[in-house]
């Protein structure tokens, strides 16, 4: 789905071929050039931004369901492959509006309801910096806790050597 940011000006006379005079296909036009024609944004774009936007907050480790984490993790180990900026991230776009759903993995000890207040506020802050989209809401669904160690690739104390 894509959502049109501004509504196509109707055509001026010369283009509809109703000139009048001797310089009948050559009319003024009035309107600015940043309003002629239409811009159209696709949900993918949203999804990107609001994925980055997300990472950026402290506390966040990262993003998605079990699923969609084990997928991406797959992905990530792919010569070649690029991590999804979007994993976890849903949007529903309209016409000049977004609603945005998050899933995200919080590090152990930081305040979820702080993690949640900042990851929403800079969402906002960049869809609507980024797109002129309105977003109406942000719903955000903490799916999981990161512990210390809990990464295979992580090392931890031992209590033996």
């Amino acid at each position: 789905m894509t959502v049109t940011q501004e509504q196509a000006p109707t055509r001026p006379e010369h283009l509809n071929g109703a000139g009048k005079g001797a310089g009948a296909g050559r009319t003024e036009v009035t309107e600015p050039a940043g309003t002629r024609g239409r811009t159209a944004i696709a949900d993918t774009v949203v999804v990107k931004v609001a994925g980055i936007a997300a990472r950026e907050i402290p506390g966040v480790h990262d993003m998605g369901g079990g699923l969609s984490r084990t997928l991406g993790a797959v992905r990530d180990r792919v010569p070649g492959g690029r991590p999804h900026v979007g994993r976890g991230v849903k949007v529903e776009v309209g016409e000049r509006q977004a609603a945005i759903d998050v899933e995200l993995v919080v590090e152990y000890g930081v305040p979820v309801p702080d993690v949640a207040r900042d990851v929403r506020e800079n969402v906002i802050g960049a869809v609507e910096r980024i797109t002129g989209l309105e977003v109406v809401e942000v719903n955000i669904a903490v799916t999981d806790v990161h512990l210390p160690g809990e990464d295979p690739g992580e090392t931890s104390e031992t209590r033996v050597a």
